[in-house]
């Protein structure tokens, strides 16, 4: 091993929005809070999600790769149908593709992500 790891960081236009929204999916917490850079986590110790500000964002154009995903989560969920409408509240919005394992939505700046079920 080289190294362990610290965390993702995610390029976005506001990210103390941006932060609150994957909060909130994710189930955790701020862990710091610069305004240009967010990053939330389960503890300010351990591996975390970072948001930080970019001025001229621009979102990923899913399946279209002209602008690439750039990065997703994929979420495991107990229940396609009630998270779907827990992340539409969010302010998420349903993407094309998926199943009936897997469905695909677009963060509030337009990242995918993936709402697996277990």
């Amino acid at each position: 091993m080289i190294g362990r790891w610290h965390g993702l960081v995610i390029d976005c236009p506001d990210p103390s929005a941006l932060a609150d929204f994957y909060q909130r999916l994710l189930g955790m917490q701020r862990v710091q809070d610069e305004g240009d850079w967010v990053v939330i986590g389960d503890a300010p110790d351990r591996p975390g999600v970072a948001f930080q500000r970019v001025a001229d964002h621009r979102a990923p154009s899913w399946p279209d790769p002209g602008t690439p995903q750039q990065m997703h989560f994929d979420v495991r969920v107990d229940s396609l149908d009630d998270a779907e409408q827990q992340v539409i509240a969010l302010g998420a919005t349903r993407l094309a593709g998926g199943n009936d394992r897997f469905r695909v939505f677009a963060d509030p700046v337009g990242h995918p992500f993936c709402l697996i079920k277990q």
